[in-house]
């Protein structure tokens, strides 16, 4: 086992892996941002080394500074958490170089997955269904062109390189093609270096299902009961669940073989997730692959009872995994609010500020609150607006609905702006309780 972790993350996964690391006795580094100096998961480390100034360049994305805050307080394994460089293969390989464990798959995997034209291609060398579009990279715009036409309209142009919402362009039609393939190909440039760019069809009222798989050293493997993340505003989650309560189980099993099959295909070591596209017909489209711990991780904890991040360090230190696919059984359902500090009064304006007082109703069966929130913290202006993550867990769904209309309503956050109230109103929307919200379902209803 590791003799000591850094964690190379900030707020609330960083206090999870924290915690997680102290259960699990061993010793921890928190590494954190001028700006984070009195985060709790700096005050709860074994140590803490300050890396940089507020902003994420400085800081939480500053490689060479958290690899030598590893290699100086004699840390053996680094875990990312999810977002800034868990899925940067280049950090990943440094670690690699320096003798040090990065907490998930291999950098050659996290490199493969990240480029989604050749994540295209080896999903479907392992027979994984594909969204229609091109397998690979375009040669050039008239192979665009005959894509399009063969594939229908509209179509979306992606750069391979892509990732932050730069070089993607929707076309609705043939006469936009060519402007939308040029002005994409300067973007891709300009943001990555890189002008390639592949197509897809856009698929029209579907729904986001993803499976988190698990798989060993040893070829053992997992895959988990489906969380549904259709419930998105401009592409961002808002509500996760888990499961689908339209998915049947033969269905989940299915689902499931394929995630296992696209595991396989790129040997993955570690915990990841394969997300899909849902059409109304139940046919399932792979999307893209996350080799990394999500967000919305803790509704699968909730249904199974199964520790996912202390797995993944388990995992990393050469163990093979704690269980086998019968020992995954989903009990009840689960569902996760992400609670930001932004004003929905003001388009969603992010709100920082200092938190005057805080109540967190949590304690009754079924509650559990991920946050690094306390009374006198100060939020930032620097990170990403989500300050906790509220799950509930409820032998039926209704019940879990019920818990978190509870929690909302308790719940008190002075001092700063968050979206509790407009989470209240989702969970009585009558689309989202029969289940069956699709991607574009809130983006639509706001510019109706």
């Amino acid at each position: 086992m590791f003799k000591k972790v850094l964690v190379a993350n900030r707020g609330e996964i960083a206090l999870h892996i924290v915690r997680t690391l102290k259960e699990m006795a061993i010793p921890s580094v928190s590494v954190y941002s001028k700006a984070d100096a009195s985060s709790l998961h700096v005050q709860l480390a074994d140590e803490a080394v300050c890396i940089g100034g507020n902003r994420p360049q400085e800081s939480y994305l500053n490689m060479q500074n958290i690899l030598s805050a590893a290699i100086g307080t004699g840390c053996d394994a680094i875990h990312p958490g999810y977002g800034f460089l868990s899925e940067n293969s280049q950090f990943a390989e440094m670690c690699e170089a320096c003798g040090i464990t990065f907490i998930g798959p291999s950098s050659n995997v996290i490199a493969q997955m990240g480029d989604k034209s050749q994540a295209k291609i080896s999903m479907q060398a392992a027979a994984v269904p594909l969204i229609p579009g091109s397998a690979g990279p375009l040669a050039d715009f008239e192979q665009a062109e005959e894509i399009a036409a063969r594939v229908g309209y509209p179509v979306m142009l992606k750069a391979v390189a892509g990732g932050g919402g730069k070089g993607i362009r929707f076309v609705e039609s043939a006469e936009q093609l060519a402007d939308s393939y040029a002005q994409a190909q300067l973007e891709a440039a300009g943001a990555f270096g890189n002008d390639q760019l592949y197509l897809e069809k856009i698929m029209l009222n579907v729904k986001h299902i993803e499976v988190q798989i698990f798989r060993d050293q040893f070829g053992n493997a997992v895959y988990f009961p489906e969380r549904d993340c259709s419930m998105q505003r401009f592409k961002q989650k808002v509500i996760e669940e888990t499961p689908c309560q339209l998915i049947t189980e033969a269905q989940r099993q299915q689902l499931g073989a394929i995630a296992l099959k696209a595991a396989e295909q790129i040997n993955y070591v570690n915990t990841g997730t394969v997300e899909f596209l849902m059409d109304e017909a139940h046919q399932f489209y792979f999307l893209e692959m996350n080799t990394r711990i999500q967000v919305e991780h803790p509704v699968t904890e909730m249904v199974t009872g199964i520790d996912l991040v202390q797995e993944q360090i388990n995992v990393a230190a050469g163990l093979p995994l704690s269980f086998t696919q019968a020992d995954v059984q989903s009990r009840g359902y689960a569902l996760e609010c992400r609670l930001n500090a932004e004003d929905p009064a003001n388009h969603f304006a992010p709100s920082a500020g200092t938190i005057n007082y805080l109540y967190l109703p949590a304690g009754n069966l079924g509650v559990r609150i991920d946050t690094h929130l306390y009374s006198g913290y100060a939020i930032s202006p620097f990170y990403d607006a989500m300050i906790a993550k509220l799950i509930t867990w409820g032998a039926t769904r209704e019940i879990a609905i019920a818990k978190m209309r509870r929690l909302l309503s308790e719940l008190i956050v002075s001092g700063i702006q968050t979206n509790a109230q407009f989470q209240q109103t989702l969970l009585i929307d009558p689309v989202f309780l029969d289940g069956t919200v699709t991607t574009d379902y809130l983006t639509n209803k706001e510019t109706e």
